[in-house]
């Protein structure tokens, strides 16, 4: 059988599998391992082994635990509340202040987490009920929260970008840098969308009551410096990494240790917090180092069966597509599998056919890792199954439909689809800040 064939035998029996509900790291894996029996190459059943021992000495890898640690605590020890407090006193009297103020919330979370399920559970739990209680839109407060919560793939420290360095052999640091500038962008988009259209539609998001906006000045400094704090916690990581007085892995375990030691100093540090806290923080690591370790195997037979050159081949050769025509054909592709994947399902599958090809056409592998992570974003609130769309409605009231929540995310989707046109056209706005601290 042809090497070509076998690699489209490989890709559709993962698919199948996935279909059917495996879990992400069986399917991909499975597949791999079998392949490597089937093809009967020498020690062809050691690859699971040796991706294994290479996943173990990729250092960067210890940051992962630590900074889902520390975004865990600052959640379960209700710091995270802290934080929306302080919206509602300082940005209420605006029209739609308090659907600027949560896209602001959504931020500081992605800056403490790195995984946008906290953030769609914070902002549905918190703010959603506040901003209904006080006459906000359904609709546009819907796909507030849920493109607010799709931030946190971008926003350092990104879960999602450690992956994406591990696959495409990338440095962490650089990838995390390349996000800020295109994070704050998108977050600065939403905030003048939502500005602007509650000026023309105040209805769709009223100011606070006068009764409600007399708060002595004392509470609102104090609950500044609440919401402070989460900042402060961010900066004592990360100033320290980007001056390079310390390693990313040194900067992640600062960061947790930072996050627990406000929990304490705070009185919130409970057992039933840390336990939670560690125990989740297990959970999801490990789900992580299962999905990187299928993928090394899976893209070690698929690069030994040259599946790679045949695509680039196909492309470039056969149908004489240029390289910026190939590019958006690839978004194009991702927003579509993430109708019915996730994030990291959706990487592990193509990162081996991808990352290869963008890397030969000569783009800048650090910034299609911004370009993969916002159509990523993109794809979480794209229907029929988009991510975000079911976590809305698992969490959202039983007044918000199906209908709502799919009817939320358009205008929202249109801003996503423009900032990644924008960083598209203009690459330096991903790599300027790696670049520049870098020293390239």
């Amino acid at each position: 059988m042809p090497y070509e064939m076998i690699a489209i035998l490989m890709f559709s029996s993962m698919m199948l599998m996935l279909l059917t509900g495996q879990r992400v790291f069986g399917a991909i894996g499975f597949v791999a391992s079998a392949s490597a029996v089937f093809l009967g190459w020498n020690n062809g059943v050691d690859i699971p082994f040796s991706a294994a021992m290479k996943l173990m000495k990729w250092y960067p890898l210890l940051t992962l635990p630590m900074f889902i640690f520390m975004g865990y605590v600052l959640s379960e020890s209700k710091i995270a509340d802290d934080l929306y407090k302080m919206f509602h006193v300082w940005m209420g009297p605006v029209r739609g202040g308090l659907a600027i103020g949560t896209i602001g919330l959504m931020v500081l979370i992605s800056a403490m987490n790195g995984l946008s399920v906290a953030g769609m559970a914070i902002g549905a739990t918190i703010a959603l009920p506040e901003l209904l209680k006080r006459g906000y839109d359904k609709i546009m407060v819907t796909g507030v929260i849920q493109a607010g919560s799709s931030l946190g793939i971008l926003v350092p420290p990104s879960v999602v970008l450690v992956l994406y360095a591990m696959i495409a052999r990338q440095p962490v640091g650089q990838l995390w840098l390349a996000g800020v500038i295109p994070g704050l962008m998108m977050a600065t988009m939403f905030i003048i969308y939502i500005y602007v259209r509650c000026r023309l539609q105040p209805h769709l998001g009223p100011a606070l009551p006068e009764d409600e906006r007399n708060v002595p000045m004392a509470e609102k400094l104090r609950l500044l410096g609440a919401g402070v704090l989460p900042l402060a916690i961010f900066a004592v990581m990360m100033v320290p990494f980007v001056k390079g007085y310390t390693s990313l892995v040194e900067s992640s375990a600062i960061g947790a240790m930072a996050a627990f030691l406000a929990a304490v100093l705070k009185g919130r540090m409970t057992r039933e917090v840390f336990e939670t806290s560690v125990r989740q923080t297990l959970a999801i690591s490990c789900m992580f180092m299962w999905i990187i370790l299928a993928a090394l195997g899976f893209g070690a037979i698929f690069d030994g069966l040259g599946a790679v050159k045949a695509i680039e081949d196909l492309f470039t050769q056969q149908l004489g597509l240029n390289a910026w025509t190939i590019l958006i054909l690839m978004q194009l592709s991702f927003i579509l599998m993430g109708t019915f994947l996730d994030d990291t399902a959706m990487l592990v599958i193509v990162a081996p056919l991808y990352v290869p090809l963008v890397g030969s056409m000569g783009f800048d592998l650090v910034w299609y890792g911004v370009l993969y992570t916002i159509t990523c974003q993109i794809a979480y609130m794209t229907p029929p199954f988009g991510y975000n769309l079911f976590l809305m409605r698992a969490m959202a009231p039983p007044e918000i439909t199906i209908r709502d929540i799919y009817r939320s995310i358009v205008p929202f989707v249109i801003v996503m689809a423009f900032a990644l046109a924008v960083v598209m056209i203009f690459p330096q706005i991903a790599l300027w800040l790696p670049n520049y601290v870098y020293g390239k």
